[in-house]
């Protein structure tokens, strides 16, 4: 604790109350934000402004520097393949980097039967990609999404999406062919007492198919194994499970959309590795390449053989330096003990929050998640808006942090690289934080 504190004692944060910098005008107000902080350079788990600031980073970019700022193995592998090429557009011919990635993914990383893989460049092309592949394979238009879900924000991708309005006010008509299936989560939100989650959760998705979209015209069910801006929220216990059977039993494929839980965030290479269960489809982004835009799907080879060539793909998909950066992040979570380093990590910082929830029992309502995917939320007594302010006095002493969901939650998604004393440092600051906002 020594250690922390004195880190603590030499930073200053006035930057966190900072106007908007010269030329922030000219950013389009779509453009959400939550300080005016110019970032300059980053290293592990630490960011750092142009005003000489320095800041410990729980949020890494939304879940995407998964190995910290600036990793050295990253940085070196990145700057070896600029040097070579910086753009072999897929659609022309093949680079190794790429072939070398879809070995790695499927001998090291990917569940069983998943062995043909796209690379496009954000979360939502992959989602809507997967989407693509689904309806063309099963020859069905309709899917089926989570209520609480965050697929994107294209148009499909939005019309897929129920975790806020925000996402989607204002932005209409939809795309077709979308329906919303509950999640038990929102259902019983409020009560303390509830049926089994899981089977409640797979009763409904058989009501909605005698009641909405019937199997012969539904391609797929796409569900986040843990809710990512829906709050942090992990599928109950046998939910995976249950989902599959349904897709099974139905000829329905199953879509996991692990844009947010995926490389290492839940302390496995993804959320569904937990309940040994394997989609048809598994969508990916953030992590894979800490920072460089690359994501994808991973599916089984029956499915992508039936697509026509030129049907898939993008002038930037599957960038070489990306693939480069991905290579060498996939190496160094694939070292001895990684992942139950995320683990050791995840239950330190889950045991100081629970200790903060019992001396506060009337304010903190939850702590959840797996690994380092950890959601803090607060009961109904603390009103709307605060959580944001709680992630605002955090900032103020030195600590990003975001919060997530309808509900006032806390998301903490630090690097996974993460160390103890980081840990210990950013917990203090958090219960600094949320007495100081309480005692106002």
């Amino acid at each position: 604790m020594r250690l922390a504190s004195r880190a603590l004692q030499c930073i200053s944060h006035q930057g966190a109350n900072a106007a908007p910098p010269l030329g922030a005008e000219r950013v389009g107000a779509g453009i959400g934000r939550m300080c005016n902080l110019v970032f300059e350079r980053g290293l592990g788990s630490w960011i750092f402004t142009s005003d000489g600031e320095k800041y410990l980073d729980f949020s890494t970019g939304i879940g995407v520097a998964n190995l910290g700022h600036c990793h050295p193995r990253v940085v070196e592998a990145v700057q070896q393949q600029v040097g070579k090429l910086w753009h072999a557009q897929v659609n022309i011919a093949h680079h190794k980097q790429m072939l070398d990635l879809t070995e790695k993914l499927e001998m090291k990383v990917t569940p069983k039967g998943l062995d043909s893989f796209l690379f496009v460049t954000t979360g939502s092309e992959a989602v809507e990609a997967a989407v693509k592949l689904a309806r063309h394979a099963t020859k069905k238009p309709n899917v089926i999404v989570f209520q609480g879900g965050y697929h994107g924000r294209t148009l499909l991708t939005m019309s897929m999406t129920s975790s806020g309005t925000k996402y989607r006010a204002g932005y209409g008509p939809h795309a077709a062919g979308v329906f919303v299936a509950p999640h038990p989560f929102f259902a019983f939100h409020s009560q303390t007492s509830r049926p089994d989650d899981a089977t409640w959760a797979v009763e409904q998705l058989e009501l909605l198919l005698q009641q909405q979209t019937a199997p012969s015209e539904t391609c797929a069910v796409v569900l986040e194994p843990v809710l990512g801006e829906g709050g942090y929220v992990p599928a109950a216990p046998g939910l995976l499970k249950g989902i599959r059977d349904f897709c099974d039993r139905h000829g329905l494929l199953f879509i996991a959309d692990e844009v947010q839980s995926g490389f290492g965030r839940t302390g496995s290479w993804f959320a569904v590795d937990h309940d040994d269960v394997s989609p048809d489809i598994l969508v990916f982004a953030k992590g894979v390449a800490s920072g460089l835009p690359l994501a994808g799907l991973a599916a089984r080879r029956e499915l992508t053989a039936l697509q026509p060539p030129g049907s898939q793909g993008g002038t930037y998909a599957g960038n070489v330096v990306a693939c480069a950066a991905a290579n060498a992040t996939l190496e160094v979570m694939s070292g001895s003990g990684f992942m139950s380093a995320v683990e050791a990590r995840g239950a330190q910082l889950r045991e100081a929050l629970e200790l903060l929830r019992q001396q506060h029992p009337e304010v903190i309502r939850e702590v959840r998640g797996p690994g380092l995917m950890i959601g803090l939320e607060f009961t109904d007594k603390v009103g709307k808006g605060f959580a944001q302010k709680v992630g605002k006095a955090c900032l103020q002493r030195g600590l990003i942090m975001l919060p997530t969901g309808i509900f006032e939650t806390l998301r903490i998604i630090p690097p996974l690289t993460v160390s103890a004393e980081e840990c210990e440092m950013g917990a203090k600051i958090l219960k600094e934080a949320l007495e100081a906002c309480l005692s106002e």
